[in-house]
Formats: C-alpha cells, sequence, structure tokens
C-alpha cells in the first residue's frame, strides 16, 4: 500500500479566542502530525476568525502572497480608553460625554482612504530590536513612526446611546490595527473608546465561512479526509497572470530549464509574478532577460 501525499494546501482555521495565533499552529501540529505548518495573518488572542494555516511546501507562499484586503467585524465602548486599546487592559481615562449614533456615522468618513496610525504598544511590532509590547509589560513607552494603512470601507452597524457601545464593520489594509482605529475614532469623539471584541471574517482571500473549528480540523484528521477540507495552495495566487506548458515544456520546467517566454502560452501580463501549470499547479515564475526563472515551485518531488 502506496503512503499517502504530504499534504500541501492551507487549513483555514477559525482561530477561537484567548488562543494566540501560534497556539493554533502548536495545536494543528498535534492534530495533524504534520511538522511544516505556518500562518498568515497574526491575530491577537482577544481576537477569532480567519486565520490560514498553510502546511508542507505550501508554507513556500506564506511570505509570496500579495498584501490583500481585510475584514473584520469590532465591538466597542465608549467612555474609557485602556492602555491596551482593548478590554483586557488597564482603564487610563475615562470620560462621561455621551455621544449619539449620528455623531459617530458623521465623523466616520474621516477615517476612509489612507490614513496614519500609531501602532499600540502591546503589538509585535519592533523598535530598537524588541517587541513594543515586551517594553509595555516594563512599564515603558517609547515614541513610535506613524504607519501609512488605508481603510476601504468602515460602516456602524449598530449603536445602544443607552449603553455607548456599538459595532463596525471595516475593510482595511494590512498592517491595520482595528482597536486604535477605535481608539483614535473614540479621541475625536472627545469621549475615548476600546475594542471589546474583534472577529476577523476575511483574510489572504478567505471568507470566514470557508473556516473550519479546531475540532472540525481534528474531526478531519481522525477520518484521515484533512485533503479534502484543505484548500489548494493555487488558490492564494488566483489573481496572478497564467502560464500553461506541453508536457516536454513540463519536464524541462522541473528540471531548471529556463524556458523561452515566447514559446509558451501566457495568459494575462508578463509582469511579475506568474503562476505555471502543467499537468498540475507547479509553481510560480517570472520573466527574466534569461528566460522563464522559477521563483518557487510546489510540486511534490
Amino acid at each position: 500500500m502506496s503512503e499517502p501525499k504530504p499534504l500541501c494546501g492551507v487549513i483555514l482555521a477559525d482561530k477561537p479566542e484567548g488562543w494566540t495565533s501560534f497556539d493554533v499552529v502548536a495545536k494543528l501540529r498535534g492534530i495533524t502530525k504534520i511538522k511544516r505548518l505556518g500562518h498568515a495573518g497574526t491575530l491577537d488572542p482577544m481576537a477569532t476568525g480567519v486565520l490560514p494555516v498553510f502546511a508542507g511546501r505550501a508554507t513556500a507562499a506564506i511570505d509570496l502572497i500579495s498584501d490583500r484586503e481585510k475584514r473584520y467585524s469590532a465591538k466597542f465602548a465608549l467612555g474609557a480608553m485602556t492602555d491596551t486599546q482593548d478590554s483586557t487592559g488597564s482603564i487610563l481615562k475615562k470620560s462621561d460625554i455621551r455621544v449619539s449614533e449620528e455623531d459617530i456615522k458623521k465623523i466616520l468618513p474621516e477615517f476612509l482612504g489612507e490614513i496614519s496610525q500609531i501602532p499600540p504598544m502591546y503589538s509585535a511590532v519592533r523598535v530598537g530590536g524588541r517587541r513594543l509590547y515586551e517594553l509595555a509589560r516594563e512599564g515603558k513607552t517609547v515614541e513610535r513612526s506613524p504607519r501609512k494603512i488605508e481603510i476601504y470601507k468602515i460602516l456602524l452597524s449598530d449603536f445602544s446611546e443607552d449603553s455607548q457601545t456599538g459595532s463596525l464593520e471595516v475593510s482595511c489594509s494590512k498592517g491595520t490595527y482595528i482597536r486604535t482605529l477605535i481608539n483614535d475614532i473614540g479621541e475625536r469623539l472627545g469621549c475615548f473608546g476600546m475594542m471589546t471584541a474583534l472577529r476577523r471574517t476575511y483574510s489572504q482571500g478567505f471568507d470566514i465561512s470557508q473556516c473550519r473549528t479546531l475540532d472540525e480540523i481534528e474531526a478531519a484528521a481522525k477520518e484521515g479526509s484533512l485533503g479534502d477540507i484543505a484548500i489548494p495552495v493555487e488558490r492564494c495566487f488566483e489573481g496572478l497572470a497564467r502560464i500553461d506548458l506541453s508536457p516536454a515544456q513540463e519536464k524541462m520546467f522541473r528540471c531548471g530549464v529556463r524556458l523561452d517566454p515566447e514559446r509558451v502560452k501566457i495568459s494575462g501580463g508578463r509582469e511579475g509574478l506568474l503562476r505555471v501549470y502543467g499537468g498540475s499547479f507547479l509553481g510560480l515564475a517570472e520573466i527574466s532577460p534569461e528566460g522563464l526563472k522559477i521563483k518557487k515551485s510546489f510540486w511534490e518531488t
């Protein structure tokens, strides 16, 4: 009986609250017995939702996937500011100012488009070779440089004027801190604000509807059906131009021969990375003066 092929794909986990992204990878390593695992798009322990975990050779895709849109559903409370900018932290300031739903809707357009954010002290950003959260835990605060991020969409989905709590739906670029966004909105309103819950609903082209709980993934592993729930790694590169090789060209490509771009079938543009297919998805390549150059292979050796 032949050995099953090593898994090369993306396991879409619905990260539970209270777990770090590393915790999820460690758990999946135990469940799947796959040593080579890595995740894309770190989530804070408080957050839940889409966490793509790459298995086997698919881990090579993590550094190559483009910075795509991310979507979040976030809950917030107005009237207080914390050191972590969410409800897990210590309260630094309070306010008795009360705002209306219309007050919030009026200022939200100010946060659309390209804006600057100062990374929170409780974050994994490095300053002087150290993570900011390490410094924060030592009671230190250091100067942080503003970072450009982009908010594509921000919608107030509900708000209670009695409790001064509500929910936001946010579509944004990579590197956006939703808790910082809520903190900044609170400051703009003059009443302070903190995030109370966060769920990522879309990341790296994958939707929350495609994700499985850790229990569901464990059940699939026990049934031997992990391959059925894993997403093919090629799905991460659907937006790239495509190259289709003949059987003879595929053989040469696998051997590292740089093919003449004029002799292969290319669908789409010729700039940047291109998806390469033969009998199956082979990997990514780019066109160089010397010919078609392998950037990353995903075939099993």
